[in-house]
């Protein structure tokens, strides 16, 4: 009787570990036409690339003219669509690929995708504050040389003049108020007050020219940090799309359709930001060379999809745990660029914004919403 009731037991715990366990499948849903998949390749590269180096092309040649207006648009659509794929198109990916059934251990028993995603973001700030704190280019050395040099000759000057004041003298630790052009019985002198003689006011320039140098050196490491975490994260998440298309099965048609319009709408939020960004004259192709980057990422992941199709297992236990991390990893780098660069920085921090008419406001808000909003509509069937 003992022996039976043990049986059962052990068929019980056996049959309950094969429902909740089921093993990851090791193939594909490839069913050929592969000219069609060589065909969207080319489909998806030409959309990606268009929508990355259009607006830089635009932006830079005035001849074509393109109203500001479509710039406007295309920055703060694109916005949208960047922070719309942050939580649409990768965290929601990443938790249902790390959530799978098959998977065993510990990637089943913690909320990983938050985890990772959090701890990403933590990293990019950490980047982004020593950018800022430590990041010196020529221009702000030369500012910061310029700004000691005057310094020590204010220090010389005040010690060389230790006896007089702005507006008095200083006689047995009392300041005497100065008479017009007269300091003493006999001698005249002319109090300095900045901005009256030529070098007062040569100097007021020098640290007002200074201080603007700085601040817009800053500046630039901000736009160059943010620039390149943003192309970083879309860039992953890219290959990892082109991966899934290269070997998709019955849904290729829609997901090729759905695909052509997400790359092409993320390419425009990256070329939007491209075209604004002040680059300077030596390193003015980087904007090209970085939209040029993003628009082969997908086509070179479709290729190398196809050319292991027949190996490829995107359900793998091992492909579905590479990619939840890595779509956790850009989750977490977009949601930081969308929520601190494109939104809280470019409205709330902005000079312009903070001098915008309401209506300005209001319709960059609007493109925001209505790029998120399509964006998110897209994740319904990719």
């Amino acid at each position: 009787m003992s022996f039976t009731g043990d049986l059962t037991h052990l068929i019980i715990r056996q049959s309950a570990a094969t429902e909740t366990s089921p093993s990851c499948d090791t193939g594909n849903e490839y069913d050929g036409r592969l000219g069609l998949r060589v065909a969207a390749l080319f489909v998806i590269w030409l959309g990606s690339s268009a929508g990355a180096c259009f607006p830089i092309y635009a932006k830079r040649h005035q001849g074509l003219r393109v109203p500001e207006w479509t710039f406007f648009v295309a920055k703060y659509f694109g916005s949208g669509v960047i922070v719309a794929t942050a939580f649409i198109h990768l965290l929601a990916p990443a938790h249902e690929a790390l959530s799978n059934p098959c998977l065993t251990g510990p990637i089943t028993g913690y909320p990983w995708v938050e985890g990772i995603a959090m701890i990403t973001v933590f990293i990019l700030f950490f980047v982004e504050l020593m950018v800022m704190r430590y990041a010196r280019f020529s221009n702000y050395e030369h500012s910061d040389n310029q700004s000691d040099n005057e310094s020590h000759g204010q220090i010389a000057e005040n010690e060389h003049d230790h006896h007089t004041e702005r507006d008095g003298i200083v006689v047995d630790n009392k300041s005497i108020p100065l008479m017009p052009n007269v300091v003493s019985k006999g001698t005249s002198r002319s109090a300095h007050v900045p901005g009256e003689d030529h070098l007062g006011h040569q100097r007021e320039h020098q640290n007002d020219e200074a201080n603007i140098s700085a601040h817009e050196t800053e500046d630039y490491a901000a736009q160059m940090t943010a620039i390149f975490i943003l192309e970083f994260g879309i860039i992953f998440h890219s290959v990892f799309i082109g991966l899934t298309l290269a070997v998709a099965g019955e849904e290729f048609d829609t997901l090729f359709a759905v695909l052509v319009f997400h790359q092409t709408f993320e390419g425009l939020g990256l070329g939007s930001r491209l075209a604004v960004t002040p680059w300077p004259k030596s390193k003015r192709w980087t904007a090209y060379i970085l939209g040029f980057a993003y628009g082969l990422s997908t086509p070179t992941a479709i290729a190398i999809g196809l050319g292991v199709r027949n190996t490829y297992p995107p359900e793998s236990a091992a492909n579905l745990i590479v990619n939840g991390v890595f779509d956790s990893v850009s989750a977490g780098i977009l949601i930081y660029t969308g929520l601190v660069e494109l939104m809280a920085h470019e409205f709330m921090f902005s000079n312009v914004m903070r001098k915008a008419k309401l209506q300005v406001v209001l319709a960059a808000f609007g493109m925001m919403c209505l790029g998120a909003g399509l964006m998110a509509l897209l994740g319904k069937w990719a």
